[in-house]
């Protein structure tokens, strides 16, 4: 220990990653121990940093500053591009509902805080990391953080960290434990939803093939791009076989149709009911395994240029005589509707001749190599307008002080809106996910042992006090009240299966272990759809909810 200590004083930069590295290293070690399949995965750098505290192994406060404040910058940046795609997907439709669940266990998660707070006596300051490590929210933390210190409090905003690390444990725990208390409530068998849920989607697939042989006599003598109903319905043509000669070739569309030809539809299943009503009967033929030049490839957008246009603009079945019938994003699967914006890293499947669809692969780009590069320009661009945007004040009439986004915030937001927009000029925001997600990693690391080491030096006084038992006691109803409040509403009044419900509760908290159980206890991927849903819209709250109760309560 007298080594350390002369080490810190006469090389405190190198101390400093020595001691950053070290709380890193035992941290990552810490959170793949498991018990009974939980485990507290990064958030173990956190605990490792509390003992370097504690025993003073702390780096000067001005580097430990910096390397925090750098890694909730990389953390949120890489978070916002990640949802920033998918966010306003997120709250349409069946989203919606899921959003509003969360919505209200976020409200009420941070309207309890206040009461429980005031009612136990514990410190404002400290009241916000309670509700930071109850809903195991860790940029919502650097939120709080940044506010106080952006108010000129700067003793205050060590406090949030401590009710934070107290908290933390039950709130991974609590939330399984609400899911597990919703289950045993409503008797509800996880297995049987699971499997009648599994059954529903299969009957009810989102998109499916179809072959039609021909028999509307209207249609004799009609293109295919004239059917009726055919854009409205949103189903795509890919095959043609004429029935006098038995050709089978792409379906053009200026392509004229004859009774007895056969065409291969792709479309939902219940719209491909509609079409072949239009058109004629099912057909037992395989045009996909007939011989001749037709091929279909999964083609890959690597293109910059690709970015935002539509498959109409792009004009791939006039230019090369192809037709799109399939829309990988991530893991969903759009249908090829003319409209369809486009991104890279979609996968499209393109139906056509070889050279045809060579060509066409050529337009989009098709390289996976590409793909795999990060352009690092964009990032710093992004970043510097994040923090450009997150000092900019906002007044509010209820507020003391404007608010500022600060770090957490302003890096989310741009990081939103910049990957919805795609592409600025040469600009393109897009990230491979191994390198967004290592980015991610590195970022809380940095953050959470930075927060840890600076906490630590108080942390034993505070546990073993009669402010940490309070923290502990106001934490479990923070996770656990809105959680079973909102959960009942869902289950009662809106009909949720158990297994998109538990989605729901693990987004709100933004938990992937509290997900990962979900998922394992339901059997299927459902509770990760929901999740995908509220998680984006929740991570954003959460971090301004952060800033206002600081600038309110503090």
């Amino acid at each position: 220990m007298t080594w350390l200590a002369s080490f810190r004083d006469t090389q405190p930069l190198s101390f400093a990653l020595l001691a950053i590295s070290g709380v890193a290293a035992l941290g990552l070690a810490l959170g793949q121990v498991r018990v009974r399949g939980i485990g507290l995965g990064v958030a173990g750098v956190l605990f490792s940093g509390l003992l370097f505290g504690h025993f003073q192994l702390t780096p000067e406060a001005a580097v430990l500053q910096f390397v925090r404040d750098l890694g909730l910058v990389l953390f949120v940046f890489t978070i916002g591009l990640q949802v920033g795609p998918t966010f306003i997907a997120s709250v349409r439709a069946r989203g919606r509902i899921h959003n509003a669940l969360a919505l209200g266990i976020v409200a009420l998660g941070s309207l309890l805080t206040v009461v429980v707070a005031r009612v136990l006596g514990i410190a404002p300051a400290a009241a916000l990391g309670v509700l930071s490590g109850a809903t195991t929210n860790t940029p919502s933390l650097g939120a709080a953080q940044e506010a106080l210190r952006a108010m000129g409090e700067s003793k205050l905003a060590e406090l949030p960290a401590l009710g934070y690390a107290v908290t933390y444990p039950f709130g991974i725990v609590g939330i399984i434990l609400a899911m597990l208390a919703i289950k045993a409530l409503f008797r509800i068998d996880a297995a049987r939803e699971a499997a009648q849920s599994a059954a529903a989607d299969a009957s009810s697939e989102p998109l499916a093939r179809l072959h039609i042989v021909v028999e509307n006599a209207k249609l004799d003598g009609t293109r295919i791009s004239m059917i009726p109903g055919m854009n409205e319905l949103g189903v795509v043509v890919s095959r043609h076989k004429v029935g006098a000669t038995g050709e089978v070739s792409v379906a053009k569309p200026g392509a004229t149709l004859h009774r007895g030809d056969t065409l291969l539809a792709v479309g939902p299943q219940a719209k491909l009911d509609e079409f072949r009503m239009i058109v004629g009967k099912p057909s037992s033929e395989d045009l996909t395994s007939a011989q001749g030049p037709i091929s279909s490839e999964r083609v890959v957008v690597s293109k910059s240029a690709v970015q935002g246009k539509t498959l109409q603009e792009l004009g791939l079945r006039e230019h090369y005589g192809v037709a799109v019938t399939r829309v990988h994003r991530g893991d969903v699967q759009l249908g090829a509707a003319p409209g369809l914006e486009l991104n890279v890293g979609d996968v499209l499947q393109v139906v056509g001749e070889h050279e045809g669809v060579t060509s066409a692969a050529q337009e989009l780009g098709n390289s996976l190599k590409v793909l795999s590069q990060t352009n690092y320009v964009p990032v710093f661009v992004g970043v510097a307008l994040g923090v450009i945007v997150g000092s900019v004040p906002i007044a509010l009439p209820f507020a003391p002080a404007p608010l500022k986004l600060g770090l957490a915030g302003g890096p989310l937001l741009v990081a939103i809106a910049l990957s919805r927009v795609g592409k600025l000029g040469p600009l393109l925001w897009y990230m491979p996910g191994p390198t967004n997600a290592a980015l991610r990693e590195l970022g809380i690391v940095f953050f959470l042992a930075c927060v840890g080491m600076k906490a630590g030096e108080h942390f034993t006084q505070v546990l073993m006090s009669g402010d940490g038992l309070r923290f502990m006691l106001a934490g479990m109803l923070v996770t656990l009240l809105p959680l079973l409040l909102m959960a009942a509403v869902g289950r009662i009044a809106l009909h949720l299966r158990f297994a998109e419900l538990c989605g729901v509760l693990s987004g709100s908290m933004t938990d992937p272990p509290a997900l990962a159980f979900a998922t394992a206890m339901n059997g299927s991927d459902e509770p990760a759809v929901a999740y995908a849903a509220v998680y984006p819209l929740t991570m954003l709250l959460r971090i301004v909810l952060a800033q206002v109760l600081a600038l309110w309560l503090c």
